[in-house]
């Protein structure tokens, strides 16, 4: 968390079709209220100025980052907390991590889920205080899984596959530079990449094995949501909002074949989660539908 020196005044690009951002302000309804945190500290007021930064959301955003981006507007819309969504070519660059999406409130950046979250919270807004010790502890095991899994396997599909790579990621990521620029900064974020996942163990994997990797990421999913409307029970959590921003993104991402989200719909109760999601914290507030 970095204090923001100076921002100028934006503007919010026009909605791409498949973003839950259909207006400048994702939420206009009141902050949600929860038990006073930090030793009884009164909730904090929630400006209405707060920006969410990503990239271009129509010709350069990826799968990966789209989903994170999802995954946060989806926790502030369960918080009842506003925020504008500003699109900018750079926005990568921005970020205080590197990382897309973080939001700018007050005079303090914050990027990733997981930060953004604690922030949050830092003002007197969260949504797991009503877990105990156990129920916390299985949740931050969910969401480790989700990223470890989901968002690793979108990495790899993007950077790694390489029918996705030549045909899809290259130009998305390259699209707001000029040549030769475009080309360079695509192949160093390959590289980038590979590397990592090489690190981690992915780097010989097939593109079978990492779909059969998710799979089981979302049977185990499955199996933990069963009947409920959320992960625990009738409340949403940050782990629905982390859930909901990568399995919407990938049902609703195009790319050379249907073997990711094919993976998703092979869970009846994992599509209805999306479509509640959807229709509750997005159609109900006057956002329209997200596909």
């Amino acid at each position: 968390m970095q204090a923001w020196p100076h921002f100028p005044d934006e503007e919010t690009e026009d909605a791409w079709p498949r973003s839950p951002c259909r207006g400048k302000v994702l939420s206009t309804l009141p902050p949600r209220r929860f038990v006073p945190l930090h030793g009884g500290l009164a909730t904090e007021p929630w400006p209405e100025n707060a920006t969410l930064y990503q990239q271009l959301r129509g010709e350069q955003i990826l799968l990966s980052d789209n989903a994170a981006s999802l995954a946060v507007q989806a926790f502030l819309q369960m918080c009842n907390l506003p925020v504008k969504v500003v699109c900018r070519a750079n926005a990568e660059y921005m970020s205080p991590s590197g990382k897309v999406p973080f939001i700018h409130v007050g005079n303090q950046v914050v990027s990733e889920l997981g930060p953004i979250v604690q922030f949050v919270k830092a003002k007197g807004h969260s949504l797991s205080d009503g877990l105990d010790e156990v129920q916390k502890a299985e949740m931050k095991a969910y969401m480790e899984l989700v990223n470890n899994m989901l968002l690793t396997a979108e990495l790899y599909l993007q950077w790694c596959d390489e029918a996705t790579a030549g045909e899809i990621t290259h130009a998305r990521y390259g699209s707001p530079y000029p040549w030769p620029l475009n080309h360079i900064l695509a192949y160093q974020k390959q590289w980038e990449v590979k590397r990592k996942m090489k690190a981690i163990g992915w780097g010989n994997k097939t593109l079978d094995q990492v779909l059969e990797d998710v799979d089981q990421c979302c049977q185990a999913l499955s199996q933990r949501l069963g009947t409920q409307p959320y992960f625990f029970n009738k409340q949403p959590t940050e782990l629905d909002a982390l859930v909901f921003g990568h399995l919407y993104t990938i049902l609703t991402t195009q790319l050379t074949s249907d073997e990711l989200s094919e993976k998703v719909k092979n869970y009846s109760n994992l599509l209805a989660f999306c479509r509640r999601i959807e229709q509750h914290y997005f159609e109900d507030r006057g956002k329209g539908r997200l596909s």
